[in-house]
C-alpha cells in the first residue's frame, strides 16, 4: 500500500515547492491538494464538521497552479487533486490546464473530483445544485475527448463544442478518481472514473468498506475494466487502522496534513514517514 499527503494549501501555511520536496526526501508517495475558488459569505450550506467552517477554506491556493510547481521540484511523486470541483470548471479551459500540469509532472497528475457541497459557491459558478453530478460527469467526458482526440467534439446537455485543436496532450491519460462514499459513487468510478476516492471510514464499519471494494472489482470484471485503484482520503496515521485499510483492499493512504507553516508540518510529515517506514 501506498502513502501520501493531502492538504489545504494556503497563503499563510507552507508553500508547495516546500512542501512537495519534504514529501519526496520522506519516501512517501503522492501530494493532493484541495480546491474551492472561493466561500460565499452567506454560509447557508452546512458544513459538514460543524457550525464554523474554519479560516483554510477561504484561503486555499489554486490547486492547479500549485501542482506545477510542485512538478517543477519533484521528479517521482504522484500530484493530484482531492478534490477538484469540475462542474465550477469550464472543461475546455480546465482540459488544458490539466494536460499543461501533467506535461510539466511528466506524467504523474492524477485528477480526483467531486461535486461539491458548497450550493452557493456553485450558484456563483452559474451551477444550478440539483445538476451538479451530471454536470460533473458530462465535464469529465468532455474533457476526456479533448485530452484522446487531435480534433474533439463534444456536445451534451451542459458542454457543446464542435471540433476543436488544444494542446498539450497529457503526457499519460490521467487518472480520474472519483471522489465519495454514497450508495451510487461506485456507478460514477464505472462509468466516468479510473479510480475510486473515499473518505476515511471508522473501525466499525471497515468490513462493509471491504465489501464495497470488492463488489466494485467485480462489477469492474463484469464490464471487462482492468483493476480499479483505490485511495483514501483523510487516513488515521496509526498502524492497526493501515493494517485493516491494506485488507480491505486499498492501495493507497492519504494522511490530512494541517493548513499551517513548516514548522507544524515537517514535523507532521516525520511522524508519517516513520510510521509507514
Amino acid at each position: 500500500m501506498q502513502h501520501g499527503v493531502v492538504t489545504f494549501l494556503t497563503d499563510y501555511g507552507i508553500d508547495g515547492p516546500a512542501l512537495a520536496r519534504a514529501v519526496e526526501e520522506r519516501g512517501l508517495d503522492a501530494v493532493f491538494l484541495t480546491e474551492h475558488t472561493h466561500i460565499p459569505t452567506s454560509r447557508k450550506s452546512p458544513w459538514a464538521g460543524g457550525d464554523e467552517l474554519p479560516r483554510h477554506y477561504s484561503h486555499t491556493l489554486d490547486p492547479f497552479v500549485a501542482l506545477g510547481a510542485m512538478a517543477a521540484v519533484t521528479d517521482r511523486i504522484a500530484l493530484g487533486t482531492a478534490v477538484s470541483l469540475v462542474l465550477q470548471h469550464h472543461p475546455i479551459g480546465l482540459a488544458k490546464t490539466v494536460a499543461s500540469v501533467d506535461h510539466l509532472a511528466d506524467g504523474r497528475f492524477e485528477l480526483g473530483v467531486g461535486p461539491g457541497w458548497n450550493r452557493e459557491e456553485m450558484a456563483n459558478h452559474g451551477v444550478a445544485p440539483r445538476t451538479r453530478t451530471a454536470r460533473m460527469l458530462e465535464h469529465i467526458a468532455a474533457m476526456r475527448a479533448i485530452w484522446e482526440n487531435d480534433e474533439a467534439e463534444f456536445h451534451g446537455t451542459f458542454v457543446d463544442f464542435d471540433p476543436i485543436w488544444s494542446w498539450p496532450k497529457p503526457v499519460r491519460m490521467p487518472p480520474v478518481l472519483i471522489g465519495g462514499e454514497g450508495p451510487t459513487v461506485l456507478d460514477r468510478v464505472l462509468s466516468h472514473g479510473d479510480a475510486w476516492l473515499p473518505r476515511r471510514v471508522a473501525p466499525d464499519e471497515i468490513e462493509a468498506f471491504a465489501a464495497r471494494i470488492d463488489e466494485l472489482r467485480i462489477r469492474a470484471a463484469d464490464a471487462g475494466r482492468g483493476y480499479i485503484p483505490v485511495t483514501m482520503y483523510g487516513g488515521d496515521p496509526d498502524r492497526k487502522a493501515l493494517d485493516s485499510y491494506a485488507g480491505a483492499g486499498v492501495d493507497r493512504v492519504l494522511f490530512s496534513l494541517p493548513a499551517a507553516g513548516p514548522e507544524t508540518v515537517l514535523p507532521g510529515l516525520d511522524e508519517i514517514a516513520d510510521l509507514v517506514a
